[in-house]
């Protein structure tokens, strides 16, 4: 169970941008950039991997998969649907974040949505499965244990637990897209 608990901690699964973290001031590029290696920089696997670059930004506007930016700055909606991209790219296709961020876009067109209250909720939620996902890690760890024997092999029926669970919930995600998708996108 120490393993387990070790690995827990290494995850760093309270790091998060919430609203409060954002600065009411609209932001360059390189500050948004700062925002998150500050954040999330510690949940990088290696030090070559960088958490967010300037080409990651550019080609999430180009993609348009948020609202075009006022003069070369980022205000706190943007901010928020980077955010909203960062965590959904970790485990969707780009095309699939913008059919789910579509409707979202749709709706900040609208002078009488913001996107804060939306955002809080998804904080919610992320804090919420973070409690879930200590506690289901901590059960399929000791499931493994049941095999008695090498260490190697318990880590490996767990690796293959944890990578199963991964595509199931993606899977899972993937069918919410697609109903997400307009029926006449279908048929094209």
């Amino acid at each position: 169970m120490n393993d387990i608990n070790s690995l827990i901690e290494r995850l760093a699964l309270d790091t998060a941008i919430k609203e409060d973290d954002i600065p009411e001031i609209d932001l360059y590029m390189d500050q948004v950039i700062q925002l998150f290696d500050a954040k999330y920089g510690s949940t990088i696997r290696n030090d070559e991997d960088k958490v967010l670059t300037k080409t990651m930004i550019n080609n999430y506007a180009k993609g348009k998969l948020f609202v075009p930016i006022k003069n070369k700055k980022y205000s706190k909606q943007h901010i928020m649907l980077i955010n909203l991209i960062y965590h959904l790219k970790g485990s969707l296709s780009i095309n699939d974040v913008k059919e789910t961020l579509s409707p979202l876009k749709e709706k900040m067109s609208s002078r009488d949505f913001t996107l804060n209250d939306f955002y809080d909720n998804f904080i919610s939620l992320q804090q919420n499965n973070k409690l879930v996902f200590k506690e289901e890690i901590q059960v399929l760890d000791k499931e493994t244990k049941k095999l008695e024997g090498e260490e190697e092999l318990q880590k490996l029926l767990l690796i293959s637990s944890l990578a199963n669970m991964s595509n199931l919930y993606r899977r899972a995600a993937e069918l919410l897209v697609d109903e997400l998708i307009p029926k006449e996108k279908e048929k094209k």
